[in-house]
């Protein structure tokens, strides 16, 4: 038996069989040119209808987060856009159709890989149904999860969520990829089917001899084994029962919001009992476009999203796009570092017309869905540039401003913004890779981004203690709000709110619930003063139990 070490990201441990997620397809080759180039890229839609319709069916059979999971891959896998793009490589370059769709999705997934962030996490979805297509089109099965036959751990390079939107909890014990990081899919997923995790394990899929395997999502240990192991599930929790208020046990209120980008995210989160929405990312209605979407095609788009949290708080986030999120009609042109470029607030400061005008189209949505929205912009540094922010949307007759800390500056600097602005959320998510210098896609470097670094935890706690004082409402929507024994550390902190994917939300509000402030704060605290992620782990334990 030998032991491999990675990033916990759900806790508990197991140990089975292991099972083998097939990896990827081979790259389709360039050759022979097809002999009839029209019928060969009539090819392309049908097989893309195909992979679409399968998926949609998969998400008739299922609710919540794995629904909108499957309809959003299904939607990608019927982009006119992608589609168009195949068919043209086929038309103007003789390819074959397989390698067409392989080339225009690659080129699909490196523009999303340059956004970094979140757009960089969609790339892997759309090389799953780049795979998905191809395999259509070549008549073979595509890769994916295997059909289990029994309990077992699943081991992959990385999942897709398409591969595991439907996993049936009773058969995978647990989660092992060699890539991934902390806000990876598979992280999201295993805390929503309440089963260990271990990602970024170098060396896993080296060790094809491994027939078994324990996993330990708390220490981010694997130990795997040439010899069969038994099959021992993680110890299930409860089923979570949830009041439906975010509070703790002694009535201190801290919402427990979800966050969206689509209709579909919206539907699921309303299915879980969110409270509201604490981010909107609103870069959906931009990225197929090759133009600026008008403002009233922008107004439908976020109504459709807005309209199922009537009556609620909504918190939509302004375009967060530039240079590393290259949209064709922003023209930003190319930097040799776009993740430290001119990006998000950023380019509102050049082009101030395209803001206003979402900020325009975000209003009048408010009024068609009968939301309490609230709006807020990403890659915010000075109290200067919230200020900046903040007057143009209460020109445009919203009144509730704010900012994302996502830059270390931002944080040192909340009393200051704070003066500014009317609440600030924490991307923790892009926060701690400002603050490790360390690129949140790297699974290499997946241990930096593990939201328990007492650096990362340290800086929280003076954004917490600013907005306290000011009082004025402090949120968290990266995934670090999703971690439902973070989350009280979050509130101990001076967290007000939690935003995260809806599948998290029913055990974080039970997770919030069940401790007072007192114990929260006091969890905290020993959080702060490990020196290690680990250790920080193990400091808020040992104050909360467990």
């Amino acid at each position: 038996m030998s032991r491999l070490t990675g990033v916990g990201v759900s806790s508990g441990r197991a140990s089975g069989p292991v099972a083998r997620v097939a990896e990827a397809l081979p790259e389709p080759p360039a050759t022979p040119a097809p002999e009839d180039p029209a019928a060969e890229a009539a090819r392309i839609r049908p097989a893309a209808d195909a992979v679409a319709e399968q998926l949609f069916g998969r998400a008739a059979r299922v609710e919540g987060d794995a629904k909108a999971v499957l309809e959003t891959t299904a939607a990608m896998a019927a982009d006119p856009a992608l589609i168009s793009q195949a068919e043209q490589l086929v038309a103007g370059r003789s390819l074959p159709a397989p390698r067409a769709v392989h080339e225009a999705a690659n080129g699909f997934a490196d523009a999303l890989r340059a956004a970094g962030g979140y757009m960089a996490e969609r790339a892997r979805d759309v090389q799953d149904v780049r795979d998905r297509i191809v395999a259509e089109l070549l008549g073979v099965t595509p890769p994916g999860v295997p059909e289990l036959s029994g309990p077992s751990v699943l081991v992959a390079r990385d999942l897709a969520p398409a591969d595991t939107a439907d996993l049936d909890p009773d058969l995978v014990l647990a989660l092992v990829t060699e890539e991934g990081g902390p806000t990876s899919h598979t992280a999201i997923l295993a805390r929503a089917l309440g089963i260990p995790a271990v990602v970024a394990v170098r060396g896993v899929l080296a060790a094809t001899d491994a027939v078994g395997a324990s996993v330990d999502g708390d220490t981010g240990t694997v130990e795997i084994s040439d010899q069969p192991v038994t099959a021992r599930a993680a110890e299930r929790a409860a089923a979570v029962e949830w009041s439906g208020t975010g509070t703790t046990a002694d009535g201190h209120p801290v919402k427990v919001l979800a966050n969206v980008g689509s209709a579909a995210d919206a539907r699921a989160a309303v299915g879980t009992g969110a409270q509201g929405v604490g981010l909107f990312r609103t870069e959906f209605c931009y990225l197929a476009a090759s133009d600026e979407p008008s403002v009233e095609t922008q107004r439908a788009a976020y109504a459709e999203v807005l309209t199922p949290f009537a009556g609620k708080p909504v918190v939509v986030r302004t375009l967060d796009a530039g240079a590393d999120k290259p949209l064709a009609f922003l023209d930003m042109g190319v930097e040799p570092n776009p993740a430290l470029g001119v990006r998000g607030v950023r380019v509102s400061f050049d082009r101030p017309d395209v803001l206003d005008r979402q900020l325009e189209a975000i209003a009048g949505a408010a009024a068609d869905s009968g939301v309490e929205v609230s709006v807020m912009a990403p890659m915010v540094a000075t109290a200067d540039e919230a200020a900046w922010f903040a007057a143009r949307v209460r020109a445009a007759g919203l009144q509730r401003a704010g900012v994302m800390i996502e830059v270390p500056a931002a944080a040192l600097s909340t009393a200051e913004i704070l003066a500014a602005v009317d609440f600030v959320s924490i991307g923790t998510n892009d926060l701690a890779q400002y603050v490790f210098a360390a690129d949140r896609m790297t699974g290499a470097l997946a241990e930096l981004n593990d939201p328990w670094q007492p650096a990362l935890l340290r800086l929280l706690d003076i954004v917490g203690r600013a907005g306290a004082e000011l009082g004025k409402p402090v949120g968290v929507c990266g995934e670090a709000a999703a971690d439902p024994r973070l989350a009280g550390v979050l509130a101990g902190l001076g967290v007000t709110s939690l935003s995260m994917g809806a599948s998290a939300v029913p055990a974080v509000g039970a997770a919030l619930a069940g401790h007072p402030l007192a114990a929260f704060r006091q969890a905290a605290q020993a959080a702060l003063a490990a020196p290690t992620s680990a250790r920080a782990r193990e400091a808020a334990n040992a104050v909360l139990g467990g």
